[in-house]
This record gives C-alpha cells, structure tokens and sequence, in this order.
C-alpha cells in the first residue's frame, strides 16, 4: 500500500516553494562552482604532470657569465649530465612596455606547446607566449616592434620551462603583464646580436633521479663542478624552480580551499534545513500526535520529513555538477589559463570531485538533519498532541529587570525564545563577513603594497652590471650587488638581496658600521628578525656567512640586506674599488646594452600586485557578490522561520490591539538588533582570521605582504549587511501583516 504521506510532499513543496527555490539555486550555484573548479583544476594537473615527459622539460639550468668552451661542457658532462645550450635575449617592447625574452626554436629539450597559429619559418617572425599575447592586446598575425625589429606574430606558444611568468628565481611572483616569451629562427635570433644576450644553459640527467631529495644531490654535486670551473650568474634546479612548478602547486592548492569552502556552506544549509523543519514539526505538532497515535511509526514520519531536504539537496547537486562540466568549468578554466602558461588540456571524468560535491553533501545533510529530527521524534504523540516539545520543562522563565521597558522585555524573550536561530544567523554573518571583507579587501591590500614599493624606491633607475663600467650621467651613484639565501626555521629557503653602499649615500639613508648590516622590515616582519640579531645566509656553493643587525631599514619591496661598500667588497674577497651597479634618478644611455644585466624600476617592483590584481580581481568581485548573496539567504530563511514559528503569537497581539508596525518593531526588530550586533561583533573576528590567512599566503612567496584593511573596507562590509538585510526586514514585514488575527483562536489550547 502506497504511504499516504507522499502526497503530502507536493503540496509542502507548494507552500514552501520560495524557500526551496532558493536554497535550490544557491546549492547549484556553489556545488557547480566547486565542481567546475575541481574538474578543470584536476584535468589541467594530470595534464601539467605529462608534460614533463611529453615536451622533455629539463632537470635544471644555469646562466654563465661567459660563453662556456668545449672544455667546461666536457668536464660538466662526466657528471653523468647532459648539457643543451639554451641562450635567450631580452629586449623592450616598443608598442607597449615590457620586456620580451626570446629563445631560438627548441629541438631537444623543453619544447614548445602551439596554441594558435604556426611557429616562426622566416625572418622577423616570432610566435609569442599566449597570456602575455592577451594581456597585451596581440593577435596572431600583428606586428611587434621588438628592439629595433618589426616582428609578425605567426603564433602563441606555452613553453613548459616557463608555465608561469617568472623572469626570475629571486622573483616573488609572475608578471605576464610586462614579461614575456617568444620563439624565433636561429637566423633572427642571431641578428640581435649581444644587447641583452644570456649564456644560459639546461641540463639533463643520463638517469632521472628518484625523488626531490637525491635530485638536490645530485644538483649540489653539479654545482660544485660548475663553481670550481665557471662563473656562475644563476643556477636552478627543476625541483626548484618556480616557473616550471608554480602553476602545477597552485592546481592543487585550490583544491582544498574549494573543499572547505564547500562544506562550510553545506554545513550551514543543513543546519537551515534541520532548523527549517524544527519548525515544521512545531507547527504540525498535533498532526504529528495524531499520526503517532493512529499508528504511524517514528521511522516513517523521519523518512517523511528528511525526503524534502534531501531531493532538494540530491537534485541541486546533480545539476551543479552538469553546469560543472559545462558553463562553470570554463569560469574555472579561464581563470587559470589567464594566470599561468599551460599547455592544452583535455577535460577527465572525475569520481573523487562527484562523490565529494554529491555523495557528501547529501550524506552530510542526512546526517544532521538526522540527528535533529530523531531527537525530537522521540516525544510521545501525547506531548505532540499538546504541543509540548520540549524535553524538560522550565520552571520558569528568565527574569527580567521590571524597570525594563514593556517593549524592551519582549523583544529580550523573542531572542531567548528563538536562540538556535539567532545563533546560526551569527555563525552564518561570520562566513559571509569573511567572503565579503576578502572581496574588498584584497584588492586594497594590493595597491597598497604596490604604492608603498613606489614610494619607497631606491631611486628610479637601478642597475645591475655584468662589468664595472664608466658613466658620465651625474646623479648615477655607486653599489655593490648580490644574492644570498636564508633558510628560515621551517627549512624554508629564500633569497635575499645584498647591497654594499657608498658612504653618505643619496640614495639610501643609513649610518652602518664596519661590521653590522640593516635589514628591510619586510626582511624583518616575514621572519621575525628584530635589531641586535644575527642572521646567517648562505651562497650557492654553501658557505655562510653571519651578519649582525643593526636596524630595520623600511624597504617593503623584497628581502634585502644593506652594508657598507668597504664591507661587501672585504666579505665578498672584491678590490676596495669594486663595484657592480648604480642608482640613478636619470636614465643612463652612455652604457652599452651588452655591460647592463638587469635594469631595474618601479613597473618591475610592482609586478606581484599588478598580477595579482588582473588574475585575481574578477574572482574576488565574485566573491564579494557570492557574500551578499549567503547573507541574504542565510537571513531570509531564518528570519522567515522565526516569524512563522511565532506566528499564533503575533496574531494573539494583533488581536489585542498592536498595529502591524508595533509588531513589527518586536519581531523584526529583535532579528535586526542580533543581524546588526553579529555584524559589529564578526568583524574583528574575521580581521583576525583575515591577517593570519594573509601570513601563511605571504610565506607560499618570496618577500612580504605587510597586512592591511582600509577603514571603508569595514564600512563597505557593514553597509552591505544592512542594506541587505534592509531588503529582507521589508520583506518579512510584508509577512507579519498577513498573520490573520483568526490563527490565534484557531490553535486554542
């Protein structure tokens, strides 16, 4: 015989459709959004771990000084190595500013990814990395002054070695803005000739090592060799190097965001619908009792009321996860491949990210609604008959203070009264808050960072020599320049900058002692270095060297260490005389191109921020929107179950007399009193979640974000949550004054 019960559930889904619609839609859209994210995030990862094979990307490279002869490649190469010349030129951009690195077309190792278009076959044509192409508004076929050449466009290109935009190790993040990668002929790349040229070299193991740890062996033994018989400039494994692996880490990090994310928002909705029919079993109480009694079991009347949260939780993860694969996959797909240089991808079924966007949810929905509804269930029909569902009766009410104010007093036992509901609108304002402030504050927190480096440049114009070299240009002051590495506490290893400056400098004003170094507070900040500590750095072939610290210099830009020039040249074994760049507010022009490593200004510090801000800025719009849209659900719905749930109480007032608007100033204004408290209350919660995400983001990177929220951020948030809630308070309004006064007498006890 068919359980008369089911009819029950269409007309439940009748009355209740509003709720149900929304939650419906909300469900759908976080579990497609997960899943687009998961699949596409999955497929590019499995995708990015054949690559290595597929387009033989090498096992390290170095960049010499000089041109290595046939002696130093013999010498390397009994190393059980082999090495491939992989020279690059860079040269600026003439249509817009940037600085493109151009490779000779590979044939052996890190080979090329066509993504549209051809490879260059002529003179001045270069085929150009596709997201640095986007970025900068070129299209196949275009032309691009590089240097002195007119260049076609023939094609884009991903290059495995440089998967992510790193111009360098040291770098603390891409910048495929105003960095770039092109491919030419042997025949064009020639005709640069030595402006900008780099003797860089890759190589490759004759047996691939097992595992990160004896491929840094194996990597330390090379560089001994190399160090011993060269001058090295850079020198990188591929365990290490963030251009090839950045992208690949980043697939797999959001990973675990997405999943935390998602829970959290199903653990909350499950709680809505567990509070949702609460209330439902309060206002069919003597139904309840009736069934109870005429033989129904406690079983059945569970199945019942567990069926709706579950369909629409089963139902709404079914279509989000048809979305994923479609329309929310590519949301997914474009952003990472705005971010990062990947190769084509083919989308994989997924079982690992169905089960957790489905099976989960939905078991984690049954779950709690479960255990809710069996504790409640356990009344006897007689209590639900009498519309007594609580366990244990209170002998009485909390007192209050009679000089309280009639109104006050009842408004204070609405929010006792309804406790479970007001709490999970705190917990769910706290969530929104977090989704809300990020959204606007990390955009902030970024132009900040990017305003403070420019106003905090060293000069406008640093550069790096490959030789000590005259200048005639007037304010060009002298440094010395190089790189250590710090290994942090964790084991963490990052670089740092070194440099030697002149006395009474122009350009960097510090008083140093013979023998004492100041470090940069973001130096000091990010690895807790205060004044009068030592820190010890090491250089590639493992020497240390201990430096004591005398003061914080503010340089929010990079790790740095400054010294005196006597006492970089004397640590370093370097002539007193010695020199490696200069500091100049005035562009220097009487240097040839093929003396100058790396110039160095303000668009070259900013690009962290900038990068950030073009691959990040449409998600985080998305997630200030995604914030609106959980507070205004998380609120309508709870709000929405406290009016019913005292709906015989409002009628009872209404038929004493109270006016709509009186009852209104209790029952809406007792939720807007504990919306707006939470509000206030979760900010600082959520700032300080905010700073610490902040922390452990910054150490994923190489230098320092200083944490920072402007004050309109938290304005921006709490006006949002009031004129949010402002729209449910109407909203809710319009339903206290549908209560007919008739219900009251209707439910008489």
């Amino acid at each position: 015989m068919r359980n008369p019960l089911i009819k029950r559930l269409p007309r439940e889904l009748k009355s209740e459709f509003g709720k149900y619609l929304v939650i419906f839609l909300f469900f759908l859209i976080v579990i497609g959004f997960v899943s687009g994210f998961l699949v596409s995030s999955a497929s590019m990862k499995v995708t990015f771990g054949e690559t290595f094979e597929k387009y033989n990307i090498e096992d390290g490279n170095f960049e010499l000084f000089y041109e290595a002869d046939e002696a130093l490649i013999e010498t390397l190469e009994k190393e059980d190595v082999t090495i491939y010349e992989n020279y690059y030129i860079e040269k600026d951009t003439k249509d817009f500013e940037s600085t493109l690195r151009m490779f000779k077309m590979r044939e052996e190792v890190n080979l090329e990814c066509v993504m549209e278009g051809e490879m260059p076959t002529d003179t001045n044509e270069i085929a150009i990395d596709r997201v640095y192409a986007q970025n900068n508004g070129v299209a196949v076929g275009d032309t691009l002054k590089v240097g002195f050449k007119e260049m076609e466009v023939t094609g884009f290109v991903a290059l495995p070695d440089y998967s992510t935009m790193l111009s360098s190790p040291s770098d603390m993040m891409f910048d495929a803005n105003m960095f770039g990668i092109g491919v030419v002929t042997e025949e064009t790349f020639d005709s640069f000739g030595k402006g900008g040229f780099h003797y860089s070299y890759s190589w490759k193991y004759d047996e691939a090592p097992k595992d990160d740890a004896q491929a840094k062996e194996m990597a330390d033994d090379l560089l001994e060799v190399l160090v011993d018989n060269a001058m090295v400039t850079e020198y990188i494994p591929e365990y290490c190097n963030m251009a090839i692996h950045f992208a690949g880490n980043d697939l797999g990090n959001d990973y675990m965001v997405m999943m935390v994310f998602l829970y959290i928002v199903v653990a909350i909705i499950a709680f809505i619908f567990a509070i949702t029919t609460n209330n439902t079993i309060a206002k069919e109480s003597t139904v309840i009792g009736t069934l109870r009694a005429s033989g129904y079991s406690r079983g059945e009347l569970l199945r019942h009321y567990m069926t709706m949260p579950v369909l629409v939780t089963l139902f709404s993860a079914l279509v989000g996860n048809v979305l994923g694969y479609t329309c929310f996959r590519t949301v997914a797909e474009n952003m990472y491949f705005a971010s990062y240089s990947l190769t084509t991808y083919e989308v994989l079924w997924n079982a690992d990210a169905f089960i957790k966007t489905t099976v989960v949810p939905v078991i984690l929905v049954i779950v709690i609604n479960y255990v809710i509804l069996v504790s409640k269930l356990k009344l006897s029909p007689l209590k639900f008959l009498r519309r007594d569902l609580s366990k244990r009766q209170k002998k009485k009410a909390i007192r209050l203070n009679t000089k309280i104010g009639i109104m006050k007093r009842f408004r204070m036992r609405i929010i006792f009264q309804n406790m479970p509901n007001y709490i999970m609108i705190f917990v769910g304002i706290f969530f929104a808050n977090v989704i809300l402030l990020l959204g606007i504050a990390f955009p902030s927190l970024l132009n900040k960072y990017e305003d403070d480096i420019a106003d905090n440049m060293i000069c406008d114009y640093q550069y790096i020599l490959k030789a000590p070299v005259d200048t005639e240009v007037e304010d060009a002051e002298k440094y010395c320049a190089g790189s250590l590495t710090y290994v942090a506490e964790n084991g963490r290893e990052e670089d740092a900058t070194l440099f030697g400056i002149v006395a009474d400098s122009e350009y960097i004003d510090i008083e140093l002692a013979d023998d004492e170094v100041y470090i940069s507070d973001a130096f000091s900040e990010k690895y807790h270095i205060s004044e009068g500590d030592t820190v010890e750095l090491k250089e590639f072939g493992g020497k240390k060297y201990n430096f004591d610290v005398q003061g914080i210099y503010h340089y929010p830009s990079s790790l740095a260490v400054f010294m005196s020039q006597e006492h970089f040249n004397e640590t370093f074994d370097y002539e007193a005389d010695y020199y490696s760049g200069y500091f100049s507010n005035t562009e220097i022009e009487d240097i040839d191109e093929m003396y100058i490593a790396t110039q160095i200004t303000v668009s070259d510090m900013t690009k962290t921020s900038r990068q950030l801000i073009d691959s990040m800025g449409s998600m985080m719009d998305m997630m200030f929107g995604f914030g609106v849209v959980m507070f205004m659900l998380i609120i309508y719905l709870l709000s929405k179950i406290i009016i019913e749930k005292n709906a015989q109480s409002i009628s009872m007032t209404k038929i004493l007399g109270y006016t709509n608007t009186e009852i209104g100033g209790l029952y809406i204004m007792s939720t807007t009193i504990v919306v707006i408290l939470s509000i206030i209350v979760t900010l600082p919660l959520v700032d300080q979640l905010m700073k610490y995400a902040c922390v452990v983001m910054t150490s994923s990177f190489s230098g320092w974000f200083p944490y920072y929220v402007p004050t309109y951020a938290y304005v921006a948030v709490v006006s949002a949550g009031i004129l949010s809630y402002a729209v449910i308070a109407w909203k809710q309004y319009g339903k206290v004054k549908k209560v007919p006064m008739d219900m009251a007498l209707k439910n008489v006890e």
